[in-house]
C-alpha cells in the first residue's frame, strides 16, 4: 500500500515522548517528513535520530521559539502540511476550586492553549501555500471534565473550542483543522496525574490504571500508538471532508 503521506512535511509539538513520539514514528512509516519539537532537545533528537526526521528544541509557550521552529521548517523543507498540536501540561495536581493554584492555572492554559496557538498562527502562512492539516491532541476531559483537575479539563475544552473557531476561518485556504480527544493513554504525563491522585490512599499507578479501566466499555487504557493512528488520519485524506470537529479515542467512558 502506498505510503499515505509521502513527502508530506509535519511538525509534533511535544514530540520527544508519550503520543508525540509515537506520532512522529507512524508520520514518517508512512513517508512524512517530520520536524520532531520539544523542550528537551535529547528526547527530541532521540526521535527524530530514530525517524529520520529533523530536531528542533523549542517551548511552545514562547513565541519566539515557536516561530525560531516554523522558519527552521521552512528553511530545511520549503513547505509543512501537517501541524501535530501535542504538547501538553498535566495541570499541576488535584485541588478544589475554592483553594485554586493559580500559577499552575496559568501554566496549563499556557501550554495546553497559548502554546497550540502560537503554533496555528506561525503554521498557517506555511500551510495556506498548498493546503494541510491541523491536529489539535486535547483529551475525553476537556468534553468530561475529571473531578479537582479544573485547569487541565479547563483548558483542553478550550482547545477543543479553539479548533472549531479556527477551522471556520482557514477552510477557505484548503487547511483542515481538528481535534483527538483521547482517554487515560499511559505516558509520562498520565503517570504524573495518577501518581498525585494515588498518593492520598497509599495506592499504586497500577491500581489507578485498573480503576480507569474499569470505567471504559472495553475495559483497558487507551495506547499512544491507537492515538496516533487516529492522528493519522485525520492528517490524511481519509478524513478529507472533516475539519472543525473532534474525535473521540477513550475506549467507550459512557
Amino acid at each position: 500500500m502506498a505510503a499515505r503521506l509521502a513527502g508530506k512535511v509535519a511538525v509534533v509539538t511535544g514530540g520527544g515522548s508519550g503520543i508525540g513520539a509515537a506520532v512522529a514514528r507512524l508520520l514518517a512509516r508512512e513517508g512524512c517528513h517530520v520536524v520532531v519539537a520539544g523542550r528537551r532537545e535529547d528526547l527530541v533528537r532521540a526521535v527524530a535520530d530514530e525517524v529520520g526526521g529533523m530536531a528542533f528544541a523549542a517551548d511552545v509557550t514562547v513565541d519566539a521559539e515557536v516561530a525560531g521552529l516554523f522558519d527552521a521548517c521552512d528553511g530545511r523543507f520549503g513547505r509543512l502540511d501537517v501541524l501535530v498540536n501535542n504538547a501538553g501540561y498535566g495541570g499541576g495536581g488535584l485541588i478544589a476550586a475554592e483553594e485554586m493554584d493559580f500559577a499552575a492555572w496559568d501554566r496549563t492554559f499556557a501550554v495546553n492553549v497559548r502554546g497550540p496557538m502560537f503554533c496555528i498562527a506561525r503554521a498557517i502562512p506555511l500551510l495556506r501555500r498548498q493546503g494541510g492539516t491541523i491536529v489539535n491532541v486535547a483529551s475525553i476531559a476537556g468534553l468530561k471534565p475529571n473531578r479537582l483537575q479544573i485547569p487541565y479539563g479547563a483548558s483542553k475544552a478550550a482547545l477543543v473550542n479553539l479548533t472549531k473557531s479556527v477551522a471556520d476561518e482557514v477552510g477557505a485556504y484548503g487547511i483542515r483543522v481538528n481535534a483527538i480527544c483521547p482517554g487515560a493513554v499511559d505516558t509520562d504525563l498520565y503517570r504524573g496525574n495518577a501518581g498525585r491522585r494515588v498518593a492520598a490512599t497509599a495506592g499504586t499507578i497500577d491500581d489507578d490504571k485498573r480503576r480507569i479501566a474499569s470505567s471504559a466499555a472495553l475495559d483497558r487504557l487507551t495506547a499512544a500508538e491507537e492515538v496516533a493512528s487516529g492522528v493519522l488520519f485525520l492528517a490524511s485524506a481519509a478524513s478529507g471532508s472533516m475539519t472543525g470537529t473532534h474525535m473521540v479515542m477513550d475506549a467507550g467512558k459512557f
